[in-house]
């Protein structure tokens, strides 16, 4: 596939990555993959190294989060780039689909695609959030249009990934997505939800539910204050926190946002009104959405 490149990004899950791995490279696109392990401890970067040598791997020394994606970018030749985590799975077609979409609509920035989550295939929790988003869309847009994404079931323009600069290194991982999408937004590029576009989701058990909690709700509230009024980050980060257990773990999320102010504010840059319009239509759907419950 000469249009889209594939970066997987991983740490310390190596036998779920082989499998993830073994399924994109039967794809019946072949499209190039590049893998990057965030410093594991475990085989990781020995497994990719001896099982899958077609593969372009990049070994970091230290774990970056969701920057790794952007050291992969650096390295990609084609002008899209689907992301994948070592738990999700692009399905067959689907990179086709979205590579087509994008080739039809030249200003739209990324395509999301349709989350099921193994091993029954349910719908992801997130799912009508996408679909029935009531953010206005041209009448040119392909699909729904969004304000946000997720990495792991979108496929981007990467001049579009570029222009916005990648994943912010501030923010590492968890819930980095929405701020990359308010920048891409910003500089006039569309994101939009295809239903045909399937990716396939097998949640691994290897993961540190509180501290993902944790990062999650540091990472809103920061996204927040960078980007949003200031009547709109008091009232939605009030709800934010109203979802959120009364516990240690919200209480460090809390002190770690406050702890990065003065950064936030020297960086702060607010939205055009048209944007902040499209974000507060999407907090109804927030507040009542199953997927947006900070638990753990």
């Amino acid at each position: 596939m000469d249009r889209t490149s594939v970066v997987v990004i991983t740490h310390n899950r190596r036998e779920q990555l082989r499998g993830t791995l073994q399924h994109l490279v039967a794809l019946p696109e072949q499209p190039p993959i590049l893998v990057v392990d965030n410093a594991s401890a475990d085989g990781t970067a020995d497994l990719v190294a001896r099982d899958f040598p077609e593969l372009r791997l990049i070994k970091l020394d230290r774990n970056l989060g969701a920057v790794g994606r952007n050291i992969a970018v650096r390295e990609v030749t084609t002008p899209y780039v689907a992301f994948c985590d070592d738990d999700t799975t692009w399905q067959p077609g689907s990179l086709t689909r979205a590579a087509d979409v994008l080739d039809a609509h030249p200003g739209l920035g990324s395509v999301t695609g349709r989350c099921l989550v193994e091993p029954d295939l349910r719908e992801d929790p997130i799912t009508p959030e996408l679909r029935f988003s009531p953010v206005p869309r041209p009448a040119w847009l392909p699909g729904p249009a969004l304000l946000g994404v997720l990495a792991g079931l979108t496929m981007f323009r990467v001049q579009a990934f570029r222009d916005a600069g990648g994943f912010s290194p501030r923010l590492w991982l968890g819930g980095e997505e929405e701020l990359l999408a308010l920048d891409l937004a910003a500089l006039g590029w569309r994101m939009c939800w295809r239903e045909d576009v399937v990716i396939h989701h097998a949640p691994s058990k290897l993961r540190d539910p509180r501290r993902r909690r944790g990062l999650g709700i540091r990472n809103t509230l920061w996204t927040l204050m960078l980007r949003r009024p200031w009547r709109s980050v008091f009232r939605r980060g009030a709800a934010v926190l109203a979802s959120a257990p009364r516990d240690r773990t919200t209480v460090a999320a809390v002190a770690e946002c406050l702890r990065g102010l003065p950064w936030v504010l020297r960086e702060r840059a607010v939205v055009p009104a048209e944007i902040e319009h499209g974000l507060r239509l999407l907090e109804k759907p927030q507040r009542t959405s199953a997927a947006r419950r900070y638990t753990g």
